[in-house]
C-alpha cells in the first residue's frame, strides 16, 4: 500500500543537508517520489511503499535530527484514472489490401496492406 510520509528534518547547511536527505530518500527501496516542502523547505514529502521509521532513522545517523510529522495513504489523481480510461479505449480501423501480389510461377494471390499509423501525439503538451 503506498503511504505518504512527511519528514522534518534539522538542516544546519542548507543546501548541502537538502542535497543529502534527498539522496537518502532516493535510495531508500520503494520510493516513487521525493519532494521538499514547507515554508523552509525542511520537510520532506516521500510516496510509495517504504517503511518511515526506516527512512526517519536514516535522515537521524547521516543528515540531523529528523522527526516524523505525519503518514497516510497515497492519493490517486483523477488525471490518471481518466488517462487510464482513455488507453483502454483504442480504435480498431478496418484494413483494406493495396493490392494483390502472385508468385511468378502460380497462380496464388497474396494480400498486401498498408499499416496507417494512428497520428495521435504522443506529448500530452502539444
Amino acid at each position: 500500500m503506498k503511504q505518504k510520509v512527511v519528514i522534518r528534518v534539522s538542516m544546519d547547511n542548507q543546501e548541502k543537508c537538502r542535497s543529502k536527505a534527498l539522496k537518502i530518500a532516493v535510495s531508500v527501496s520503494g520510493v516513487e517520489s521525493v519532494a521538499l516542502q514547507g515554508p523552509e523547505k525542511d520537510q520532506i514529502l516521500v510516496i510509495g511503499e517504504i517503511d518511515a521509521v526506516y527512512l526517519a532513522t536514516l535522515l537521524r545517523k547521516n543528515v540531523g535530527h529528523s522527526e516524523i510529522v505525519s503518514v497516510g495513504p497515497a492519493e490517486q489523481k483523477k488525471e490518471e484514472e481518466k488517462k487510464d480510461a482513455n488507453v483502454n479505449k483504442k480504435e480498431v480501423t478496418m484494413m483494406t489490401p493495396l493490392y494483390y501480389t502472385t508468385y511468378p510461377y502460380g497462380s496464388t494471390h497474396y494480400p498486401v496492406y498498408d499499416v496507417v499509423p494512428n497520428h495521435e501525439p504522443s506529448c500530452s503538451i502539444m
